[in-house]
């Protein structure tokens, strides 16, 4: 086989050792990147005087015809073809002629293929940034069709205090907005070009870097070449976001498989997002759900083995890179295939109120009957206990705490008083969390608008 690089062996490459050389079926799906920054540095060598005005005509038209292969689904890859810079260069031969030999001078596969990288990386981020803002979206609008309906919150999987569901709702809208910004802020160390960096050294072509990432649409170029070749850090980053993104989702899930289960009963998903059992007729299972919360898993397996790839690489390229594409490109596929089903069935989920409701009791308002002692000017450190203690006194009864006698408050302190009761209405106790990030109608009202005006980018 033909190789970009085997003028100095005595022997071909084996069988078995080219198999696992070659890149082709993972980096093909930069072939557009690939010509994209083919005919940027085709351009730039242009500007150089290293291509004549009929050189640089012929290789950019020769391009423009492999772009549209791959852009047809007709490119057809050969058996020589190592990887995708390969094939681009081979095609173009086949197109242009002896010409297409020259449009690597002064470039290298090492500043080539993080070049394409990067291109790929900029282009994907918005399209996943698309999706995301579609899932906070489906969030939003059931938070706003929650309205007043209360639910009880958790905290060590143990009711705690009343909250509204719209509260609830929103609590995993934040955590995703978290990863839009991180994606965000990850554009700008993406879009540094390494072209221009050669194998290590940089080029000796006199090429107008600037000028070449900008018309690549590029923020900034590389200040070292060798770090320029061997910089990953933006594919570690680009995988940790990826994998902070499918824990929030697999919290979401997590939650969504528990409020849909015959003992919680809170929610119920459609069943275009259910599946059933193979034995049990009756079942009603939350597979997809299970399956985001499980690719959690993948997605950290996927950043701890790119990590482990690169600690121990000395300076500039070494072959163990190859092994950062794949990672990103799995990463990727997962969440556009979990993000639009977790959205979907978000939307199409069905909410028990009144099951919700029936899950409060008057020990989640606790801490209002604390509060209520505060009230009276009594430190909580003593109201924490009095009110600890009324709820042994309940417990014994085998009663609510709204049904302790008065008298038996009395007992415990003198300032208690007849209205000590309002404290058990569970409105009134989330009507009291006013503060901003609070549970209150006021308070989440607000919420839903600063939430609104993240999704449309304000």
């Amino acid at each position: 086989m033909t190789t970009l690089w085997g003028g100095r062996f005595a022997q071909k490459l084996g069988a078995a050792a080219w198999d696992l050389n070659s890149s082709l079926s993972v980096d093909k799906r930069m072939a557009i990147q690939d010509v994209d920054g083919s005919l940027a540095w085709a351009d730039a060598l242009h500007s150089a005087k290293i291509f004549s005005d009929e050189e640089h005509a012929q290789i950019a038209l020769g391009l423009a015809s492999v772009k549209e292969e791959f852009t047809s689904g007709k490119f057809s890859f050969a058996a020589s073809d190592e990887d995708i810079h390969t094939a681009v260069e081979r095609r173009l031969t086949e197109l242009i002629g002896a010409t297409a030999g020259k449009l690597h001078t002064g470039r290298s596969r090492n500043d080539q293929v993080a070049t394409d990288f990067r291109l790929w990386m900029l282009q994907i981020i918005p399209t996943l940034d698309a999706i995301l803002k579609d899932l906070q979206s489906a969030i939003v609008e059931q938070a706003e069709k929650s309205g007043e309906t209360i639910m009880p919150g958790y905290t060590h999987l143990q009711r705690a205090q009343p909250i509204l569901l719209a509260h609830w709702w929103l609590s995993h809208f934040w955590p995703l907005q978290r990863d839009r910004e991180r994606l965000a802020d990850l554009i700008k160390r993406v879009s540094v070009l390494p072209l221009g960096s050669g194998a290590l050294a940089g080029t000796p072509i006199l090429v107008d870097r600037l000028e070449l990432a900008k018309s690549l649409g590029f923020a900034d170029v590389s200040q070292n070449s060798m770090d320029a070749v061997s910089d990953r850090d933006f594919v570690a980053e680009f995988l940790f976001s990826a994998t902070m993104i499918g824990i929030h989702l697999s919290k979401l899930s997590e939650q969504v498989v528990l409020y849909t289960s015959a003992e919680f009963g809170f929610l119920e998903l459609s069943d275009s997002f259910s599946t059933g059992s193979s034995l049990m007729p009756q079942k009603k299972n939350p597979d997809v759900i299970e399956l985001t919360r499980g690719k959690a898993g993948t997605l950290i397996g996927l950043l701890t083995g790119l990590l482990a790839t690169l600690k121990g690489l000395p300076s500039t390229y070494d072959k163990d890179l190859q092994e950062d594409k794949g990672p990103v490109f799995q990463a990727t596929d997962i969440l556009l295939a979990i993000l639009p089903v977790i959205a979907g069935a978000l939307r199409t989920i069905t909410v028990k109120p009144e099951r919700m409701r029936s899950a409060i009791d008057s020990f989640m308002m606790a801490t209002d009957l604390a509060d209520y002692l505060v009230s009276k000017g009594i430190p909580f450190r003593e109201t924490h206990a009095i009110a600890g203690k009324a709820i042994r006194a309940s417990l014994d009864k085998m009663i609510g705490l709204d049904e302790l006698p008065l008298e038996a408050y009395q007992t415990l302190s003198s300032a208690f008083e007849a209205d000590v009761y309002q404290v058990f209405d569970p409105m009134k106790s989330v009507e009291k969390r006013n503060a901003i990030g609070g549970t209150s109608p006021q308070s989440v009202k607000k919420q839903i608008l600063l939430a609104k005006s993240k999704v449309k980018g304000e």
